[in-house]
Formats: C-alpha cells, structure tokens, sequence
C-alpha cells in the first residue's frame, strides 16, 4: 500500500504567491493545504495536523508571529517562516518565536521545497532495528529523550520542543558533559541558522525555560568562551 502523501500547510494571504507554492509542492509529492489568514491558518494547522507549516510573517488578523507563537504552545510541528524582513533582528524575532527556519521574500519556489524536504528529513527518525520491545530512552537524572517517538520528559511531565529544540537537547545528550560550541549547535540545526550565534542562544533559553527553573540552569550549563553543555546524571 502507498503511503500517503505528507501534508504541508501554506498560510499566505497573497493568492499569487500561495498558489505558486502549491504548483511547486505538489510537484514535489506533498499535499498542500492552504489558508488565507492567520486565524484560519492557526485553525487549520491544529485540526489537519500537517507535517510542515509554510507561515507568512504579514497577514490579516493574526500576524504570523502571534500565529507561530499559538501554535507553538500546543505543537511541535516544523514552522518555516516567510518574510520580506531581512534584517537580522527581524530573523532573530521569528526564530525566538519558534520558527523552524525562514525563507526571505522574494524567493525561488523551487529553495522553499528544498528546505522543507530538508527540514523534515531532520526531523529525528526511528532508530534501526528498534522493535515494539526496545527500550530507546535516554536518561540523564530525571530527564527522558525517547529516540523513538521523538517525546522528551522531565519527571514524568511531557516537554513541548520544537523540531529545533529537540534536535538542539539530543545533540548535547549524546555526550553529556562535553561543551559544544555554537557553531557545532549550528551545524546540528541545519542552514535556517547561517551564522546567527544568538539563535542558538535563544534555544536554550527556551529549552530552559520550558524545563523549569532552577533545573533548566542546572541541565544545560554555559560554558564561557565555548558555547554550552548538558550536565551528566543531573
């Protein structure tokens, strides 16, 4: 039987633009689900639960920031921002509110599906060989990192990490203790992060925060001059 095709959502007001992407994501294999504003786009991504959501920064109603910081309260399901901001505040604005990546207007259709097949090939896959009675959890004190179905807890409480997030804290667990710098962390996140030191930062801040003070300090340390750690057997 063949699987059925993912869906990627594309929220943007501009019929021109949105149908583009349609043509270009269909071309590509997926399916595509479109809304007009950020209201409906925010509706629709939490009922069709698609794979990706193409976002547009500037839409009627909910601007897609408010939109992106909605939906990141509840999902977990990769967000590729689409502005005609550039500068490098306005990417670090939509990266802190929990994009996934950006793509900057105007763009070539054919980047746009590049970096969605990249980003959700990034996401992390099953381990090989994993069977239903394979234990595939990671602990570090009281934190689990379940390889299998990408779920992360602390304590029992289940964490709700972005794709970025997610992959950030697996990197630092598979050897904790070691100090990763920031362009090592970059290099796990993918190219949405060309050479912005700061969006690595805004991560962990996230990730801590999400873990709850004080323990968020006490898990991931900063290292000064290097970048950051995850504390072994915290």
């Amino acid at each position: 039987m063949t699987a059925a095709p993912e869906a990627i959502l594309v929220v943007e007001d501009d019929p021109v633009v949105s149908a583009t992407l349609r043509l270009y994501l269909e071309h590509a294999g997926f399916r595509v689900l479109l809304a007009r504003d950020g209201r409906s786009g925010l509706d629709l991504a939490l009922s069709a639960a698609p794979a990706l959501v193409l976002l547009d920064v500037l839409l009627p109603g909910l601007d897609g920031r408010e939109v992106c910081r909605r939906l990141r309260a509840v999902s977990a399901v990769p967000v590729v921002m689409l502005t005609a901001r550039t500068a490098e505040e306005d990417v670090i604005a939509a990266l802190e509110g929990g994009a996934d990546d950006y793509v900057a207007k105007p763009f070539r259709p054919a980047e746009v599906v590049a970096r969605v097949r990249a980003l959700l090939r990034r996401l992390p896959p099953p381990p090989a060989g994993a069977g239903a009675g394979t234990d595939t959890t990671q602990r570090i004190g009281e934190l689990e990192i379940d390889a299998r179905s990408r779920r992360v807890r602390l304590a029992g409480r289940d964490l709700a990490l972005t794709p970025s997030e997610h992959r950030l804290l697996a990197t630092l667990a598979r050897h904790p203790g070691r100090a990763f710098s920031r362009n090592e962390l970059i290099s796990a996140l993918g190219p949405q992060s060309e050479a912005l030191e700061r969006t690595i930062d805004s991560h962990v801040t996230h990730l801590r925060r999400k873990i709850g003070p004080p323990l968020g300090e006490r898990y991931i340390l900063t290292v000064p001059g290097v970048g950051y750690c995850l504390r072994p057997g915290t």
